[in-house]
């Protein structure tokens, strides 16, 4: 099937070919016919890259009505990198057809000027729901026209928070509508937002439910903590032609990964949420161009940047959620070319690879950390290729061969292919003559961690009731739960974090944690219970009032 063959409008036809859109890929042949050719609610599943937004943008302008000047199609995305993705995209399909309005509603910029686009008439909204929800209260946003609702990566809308502002922007639209809802992933959050808000959804999915893009080749390198960024570096230099992005996990090891690699004279830059709008902007059209080869990125600053021909995903931190892992590796190996996606790891994070193995359904292979002699080898050969198809212009260097001649008439042939290379591999060849090669962590590491769990089941037979040294048998621990979770952001860290600033001791132990979609359970031992509990009840968390409850299924456990 081609673009011609959906029946579209001769204008959208134009904007297709003016775009080389030739094939549709399977995410866009199964959703262009079905919502052009019926009227049931849609939930489309497809990786990355696939092309979903010209499988609801490309029929949503053509069922769009240019006499009318009312919100007719909504586009709900998670951040405002994607929002303004999204409206390029539509802008471009619909750029030969005259009368289609398309504003886009995202929060970090003022909000006067979008009231005002929204007064002078728009047909199509694609909005971040924060920005969205705002609006609508202030009365500059009138939802009871929305013909389509469409929520893309909704998995990711769910993770970063907006449980609250989907419900709030949900009930504002009409009931007869038409819900289109698209995610690279399906977890049970997602199937519990097509469960309340569609009306018996197709199902159409673009390869199978949650793996992996099969063009995407899967590895790992298992170093110690300290020597990650070390790793990092011999990964990016035996790839000299890298073009990719590096995610970690938080905003501060962003830029710190970063400012190290700047400082050691790679061509990166960070992309976190601390950035402005016009810091982002800078550098994402910087990457988006080719002048920029390394991108360090949180995940949800990375939503949004839309480049196909990105050639590594280096995993510098594994992500929390699996389902992340999937999103990072989508955005190589788009279009029929083939990416490659990188873990570096230590011994404590192979369990989680396992678990990734088993969701995308793909085996993640140990790879070997290149010694210092293979990465020169692979510089130089880089180096050469170069050399040999750079374009000389004949022309004018002619001009300059006699001064040329006469410069280097004291040097033979093998000094001046020396000193040529030199030239270029100097800080190679001094910073890796005398490195130390990156071991990989301790070859009998499953011997060697199978002993030491031994050697502490041991240790603990030893302890008996009563003993100094066990503490958590005099005291114990029991359980409180508190009424955040997954979509305000909490994780572990954040919340042992929480639990020291609002009690302001750092030496309370915390024992189990619980955290599911919208709250969690942890332990706290039972001397420092009433401490905790008053400290945190009514605490405000990211501008949220906390609420405490001590655990009706209250626990006690021995560490």
């Amino acid at each position: 099937m081609e673009f011609n063959d959906f029946g579209l409008s001769d204008g959208t036809i134009r904007a297709v070919n003016e775009l080389n859109f030739k094939i549709p890929t399977p995410i866009q042949e199964k959703v262009i016919y079905h919502l052009l050719n019926d009227d049931r609610d849609i939930v489309g599943l497809a990786q990355t890259g696939t092309g979903k937004t010209a499988a609801f943008g490309l029929p949503l302008i053509e069922k769009t009505d240019v006499n009318n000047k009312a919100i007719q199609s909504l586009i709900l995305c998670p951040t405002r990198e994607l929002c303004l993705q999204i409206t390029r995209d539509m802008r471009a399909y619909s750029r030969y057809i005259n009368g289609v309005h398309i504003t886009p509603v995202y929060g970090g910029t003022g909000i006067v000027p979008q009231i005002r686009d929204l007064k002078k008439g728009s047909q199509i909204v694609v909005a971040t729901p924060g920005r969205l929800l705002d609006l609508i209260r202030r009365g500059a946003a009138d939802m009871s026209s929305i013909n389509y609702l469409v929520l893309d990566e909704a998995d990711l809308m769910l993770n970063m928070g907006f449980k609250d502002e989907l419900d709030a922007i949900l009930r504002t639209v009409p009931e007869e509508r038409r819900t289109l809802l698209f995610s690279a992933t399906m977890p049970s959050d997602v199937e519990k937002i097509a469960m309340q808000f569609m009306k018996e959804p197709l199902e159409l999915i673009a390869g199978e439910r949650n793996t992996g893009i099969s063009t995407v080749d899967h590895g790992y390198f298992m170093v110690h903590s300290k020597d990650k960024y070390l790793a990092l570096k011999r990964i990016v230099d035996y790839n000299p032609d890298i073009y990719g992005i590096i995610f970690c996990r938080t905003r501060i090891s962003t830029q710190e990964i970063a400012n190290k690699m700047i400082k050691d004279g790679y061509n990166a830059e960070a992309l976190h949420g601390d950035l402005t709008q016009s810091q982002r902007e800078n550098v994402m059209r910087k990457f988006r161009e080719h002048s920029l080869q390394l991108l360090v990125a949180t995940d949800i600053a990375a939503r949004g940047l839309d480049v196909t021909d990105l050639t590594h995903i280096i995993h510098y931190d594994l992500p929390d959620e699996i389902e992340i892992y999937t999103h990072r590796s989508g955005r190589t190996g788009r279009a029929g070319k083939s990416g490659i996606s990188f873990s570096i790891i230590n011994l404590r994070e192979r369990s989680k690879l396992k678990r990734i193995e088993k969701v995308i359904k793909r085996k993640i292979e140990e790879k070997p950390m290149p010694s210092g002699k293979e990465i020169c080898e692979q510089q130089l050969i880089n180096f050469i290729d170069r050399v040999k198809e750079v374009d000389v212009d004949t022309q004018s260097i002619t001009t300059f061969m006699p001064l040329i001649e006469e410069k280097l008439s004291d040097l033979s042939r093998e000094e001046i292919l020396g000193r040529f290379v030199s030239l270029e591999f100097n800080r190679f060849l001094s910073y890796y003559r005398n490195s130390r090669d990156l071991i990989p962590v301790d070859r009998n590491y499953k011997e060697r961690i199978s002993r030491e769990y031994g050697n502490r089941e041991n240790r603990q037979r030893k302890k008996r009731p009563g003993s100094k040294k066990q503490y958590s048998s005099r005291y114990g621990f029991s359980y409180l739960k508190i009424n955040i979770g997954k979509h305000d952001s909490v994780l572990p860290p954040q919340l042992i974090g929480l639990v020291n600033e609002s009690t302001r001791n750092r030496n309370i132990k915390v024992g189990n944690i619980e955290i599911r979609a919208d709250d969690s359970r942890f332990q706290v031992e039972n001397n420092r219970m009433e401490d905790v509990f008053k400290a945190l009840d009514g605490y405000y968390y990211r501008g949220k009032k906390l609420c405490v409850k001590k655990d009706s299924k209250k626990k006690k456990s021995r560490l």
